[in-house]
């Protein structure tokens, strides 16, 4: 009966789900999981009646089936929370437990029974520091005879045992490192135990990592300025520690990773260079990983100063964590509250603690900002200078090179100052381009200028007879975005060329980011809306197999040098056992709009929707019949009755056989 009422209450469930439901949502279970961390408890009784209390324990578990292993053919079926007895004479049994989730879906281990009368012998007993958790102790026994074992840990005032099976692991933790004796009580069904003591047994404290620090994302040079990490081409401190330092310092290496080595901490200070210092001003977020062991709970802090032109601002790192590697990152904003002048030129850097820190690890110190999106020049090549003169003329001279600056925000561009008025061509820069005759082209550039003058900006031809379009173009002292479409009609050339007449007036004339395209504009940017690298050209990141952190999804180059997911199911199944989803914030009764492109080898089905990333897995999702060709899809979705700040987008793909590919996928709040 008691088989009977499980099975009810699933069909219970499930009937209520698919009445509030669309035929086709069923992704409540899309995602869900078999029980996890199986396990099951033997407590037996020592009065040689063989009476065994049996506890199974899982994650996502609603109820068990236990099989007892010996003559009793029916499995006990037990709910979760609750533990079940039984009575064995004197063997050897097999157990098997089954855990069963909300879905049904299930996961079974087996354990070995032992039922003697008789006291646990030939014990095997392991006693050692765990090689990664300060002051953790594990304990493994192997007897005849046993059953379980209880450990009592010597710790004063610690008076309950740590139990577990024989063949598992008793985990002790200690308040302090310390010379400990540790009771062993190995017990079986026997009223008869066996005691094995671990004398004089040191428990150690893990004062350094036992790992690097995790390795910084790879960062293009211009997006990162880094005081310390081997990821990174490190900035030439000119003094590391100061004279005036109040700490020991000492640098390492931790799995051939270096590392600096803080000791009595009060503040380790480091100099960049007193005449310019180092410019942060374009950074937006510094990044540092700390490592402090257990029972340093100081406050960490940076400072950074500017000597030249005056000030200082001073951040704290948040609440101190130990034991193991912490990634900080710290918005830039956040020195703007001190008296810093500036950040552009940082001539010192402390690392500080509001008391003396006994130890502190420091690994990859550094400052960044995202990067940017990389300039679209089109058909021309650096359109926005950032290679100087490279490419661009004066005239039409393939020897010389057109001017070229810097600002003071370190952006470069093309300038140059007209003395006095002539004529336009007087005063040219242009970058040789080819031009196909009967051909649309669309020329996109900034443009200011110290006054309010005219240029002239086209196309045409780079010798005679020197054909060409172009436009007046009046720029004044703000940087404007200019954008014309021309026709080549008549002309065209290999070598042909985008020209810039600027000698009709006098007065500078600067020009930044010029872009020629074919047609009538830029080809449109991919917007994924919510998500991030909704086309793949980040490869796998963001992009999760079911709704595991840790995992990748699938994802390939194809021979058009194009990324994007492509996963092959070689048999059909249930849809959600192929999954791919990245993690999204859905807003309760908000509407989104979700649009993608798929294709397979084959014609099959798919499932695409929005929905939550954990119980009770509430969502919904529309069916996609994909074929050979690549076709983009869009569907609206309403989040009604669910939301979370770590929801997700999925696609559930295992209902059919045959490649699915994905890219572009987006996310649009309406």
């Amino acid at each position: 009966m008691k088989k009977i009422r499980y099975i009810f209450s699933l069909c219970l469930i499930a009937l209520t789900v698919w009445t509030c439901a669309d035929d086709e949502n069923i992704e409540f279970v899309s995602t869900a999981t078999a029980p996890t961390n199986l396990a099951i408890q033997f407590d037996v009784t020592q009065d040689n009646t063989g009476l065994v209390t049996m506890l199974p324990t899982a994650e996502g578990a609603v109820s068990f089936d236990i099989i007892f292993g010996d003559d009793t053919i029916e499995p006990e079926s037990v709910e979760n929370g609750n533990n079940i007895s039984h009575i064995y004479d004197e063997g050897t049994y097999t157990v098997s437990v089954t855990a069963y989730g909300v879905t049904g879906l299930s996961t079974s281990i087996s354990k070995e029974l032992v039922i003697s009368f008789q006291a646990p012998t030939n014990l095997v007993v392991t006693v050692e520091n765990d090689a990664a958790i300060s002051k953790q102790v594990n304990v493994t026994v192997s007897a005849e005879f046993a059953i379980n074992f209880e450990v009592y840990s010597g710790e004063p005032g610690v008076l309950d045992p740590v139990t577990a099976n024989i063949g598992d692991t008793a985990v002790l933790q200690y308040l302090d490192a310390g010379v400990y004796d540790i009771t062993i009580i190995v017990l079986g069904a026997a009223i008869e135990t066996t005691t094995y003591i671990e004398e004089n047994f040191e428990v150690t404290e893990i004062l350094a990592p036992t790992e690097s620090a995790p390795t910084p994302q790879a960062r293009q040079p211009e997006d990162v300025i880094s005081i310390f990490s081997d990821a990174y081409s490190n900035v030439i401190l000119d003094e590391l520690p100061t004279s005036w330092s109040s700490s020991g310092f000492l640098a390492t290496t931790i799995e051939s990773n270096n590392t600096w080595q803080l000791s009595n901490l009060d503040f380790v200070g480091m100099v960049t260079n007193y005449a310019e210092g180092i410019n942060l001003s374009q950074m937006e977020t510094m990044h540092i990983d700390y490592w402090v062991p257990d029972g340093v709970s100081n406050e960490l802090l940076v400072k950074i100063v500017n000597t030249v032109d005056g000030g200082e601002d001073i951040e704290s790192l948040g609440a101190t964590v130990s034991g193991s590697w912490q990634s900080i990152d710290i918005d830039m904003t956040g020195f703007d509250g001190g008296d810093l002048s500036n950040k552009e030129k940082i001539t010192q850097i402390l690392i500080d603690s509001d008391g003396v820190a006994s130890t502190v690890y420091i690994d990859n110190f550094y400052f960044y900002k995202e990067p940017t999106d990389a300039f679209d020049d089109g058909l021309l090549n650096n359109g926005d200078f950032e290679l100087g003169s490279e490419f661009w003329l004066i005239g039409v001279d393939p020897s010389s090179a057109a001017p070229v600056v810097v600002d003071s925000d370190g952006n470069t561009h093309y300038s140059v100052n007209v003395t006095s008025a002539g004529n336009p061509w007087e005063v040219n820069t242009s970058q040789f381009v080819e031009l196909i005759n009967g051909e649309t082209y669309t020329l996109t550039f900034d443009a200011w200028s110290d006054t309010n003058r005219d240029i002239l900006a086209g196309i045409g031809l780079s010798a005679d007879p020197w054909t060409n379009v172009a436009e007046t173009t009046s720029i004044t002292t703000t940087r404007t975005t200019y954008s014309y479409t021309f026709e080549a009609i008549g002309f065209g050339a290999p070598q042909a060329r985008v020209l810039f007449d600027l000698g009709a007036d006098s007065g500078v004339v600067n020009l930044d980011n010029i872009a020629l395209f074919l047609g009538n504009g830029p080809p449109a940017q991919f917007d994924d809306g919510l998500l991030n690298n909704g086309d793949f050209e980040l490869g796998s990141e963001f992009w999760l197999i079911g709704v595991d952190p840790s995992s990748a999804a699938p994802v390939v180059v194809d021979s058009d040098g194009n990324t994007h997911y492509s996963v092959n199911v070689t048999s059909a199944g249930n849809p959600w056992e192929v999954n791919t989803s990245q993690f999204v914030e859905l807003i309760n009764g908000e509407t989104y709009t979700l649009t993608f492109d798929a294709w397979s080898d084959t014609n099959r089905d798919i499932l695409a929707g929005i929905g939550l990333s954990a119980d009770p897995w509430t969502n919904v999702a529309e069916t996609t019949s994909i074929t050979t060709t690549r076709t983009t899809y869009s569907y609206t979705f309403e989040a009604i009755g669910f939301g979370a700040p770590q929801a997700r987008v999925l696609f559930d793909l295992g209902a059919d056989s045959g490649v699915v590919n994905l890219d572009n996928v987006s996310l649009i709040i309406e």
